[in-house]
């Protein structure tokens, strides 16, 4: 999947990451970059069109839907990271709502583009939702079941033409990891290596310094093996 000449819609696109991925997709040569976030915002850039999506907005999201002609690519980004220790539950219920339920119902409402198109899934997913960081429990746990999601997509929506690729991100200098003093990567870094990442057709991509060392073990490991060998027993289905 070249990046170049084609439709790239970016969900949490107006900072960190997100707009980081805007600006890589143009760098490439996208022909057209929806850039979707909750509030409007501008890029004086000919190639972007702005969507206002909440991805916990139902309405919203068949809105941005149906507003949207044609596209190749979804990048799922927006998600949410708020310190917790699960004393409440009401935090997990949200993370999920929006780092889980959020990109699902986003990839449901956009697939009949992708199917169109036999285009591509890019769900941003975080090392937490391989192991968890216990200073943000209720995050690892909606990253953690966004990666079976993503898992799953990639079996079911195969026979479409669609692939479905998921990006294990280390710490990114950006407002969410603000407080968390560890090695961090720009923003702008993670999205050159996301985008190298789906060029070369990677199922899983490791694309940043801390997330990298993470990368031969994970595709070589009993975790992926079993992934591929619980996939043999799903039909993927047919467009």
């Amino acid at each position: 999947m070249n990046i170049a000449i084609k439709t790239v819609l970016i969900t949490g696109a107006n900072r960190g990451i997100g707009r980081a991925l805007v600006d890589e997709a143009l760098k490439r040569g996208a022909r057209r970059v929806y850039a979707a976030a909750r509030s409007p915002f501008r890029v004086d850039d000919r190639r972007v069109t702005p969507l206002v999506l909440d991805v916990t907005d139902r309405v919203q999201i068949d809105q941005a839907a149906a507003a949207v002609e044609s596209f190749d690519v979804l990048v799922n980004n927006a998600d949410v990271a708020d310190f917790d220790n699960l004393s409440e539950a009401n935090a997990i219920g949200w993370h999920l709502a929006v780092n889980l339920f959020g990109p699902f119902n986003v990839t449901r409402a956009f697939l009949p583009h992708l199917t169109r198109a036999n285009g591509a899934i890019v769900n941003n997913l975080s090392l937490a939702a391989i192991a968890p960081l216990p200073i943000v429990p209720a995050y690892s746990i909606s990253k953690a079941a966004a990666a079976n999601m993503t898992q799953s997509l990639r079996v079911y929506l195969k026979g479409r033409g669609v692939t479905v690729h998921g990006v294990f991100l280390g710490p990114i200098d950006t407002d969410m990891s603000k407080g968390f003093e560890v090695p961090k990567t720009s923003p702008a870094a993670a999205a050159q290596g996301i985008f190298d990442g789906l060029e070369k057709g990677e199922e899983d991509i490791f694309p940043d310094a801390g997330s990298q060392p993470m990368a031969e073990g994970w595709r070589a490991g009993p975790a992926k093996a079993l992934e591929l060998e619980f996939a043999v027993l799903v039909q993927p289905t047919a467009a």
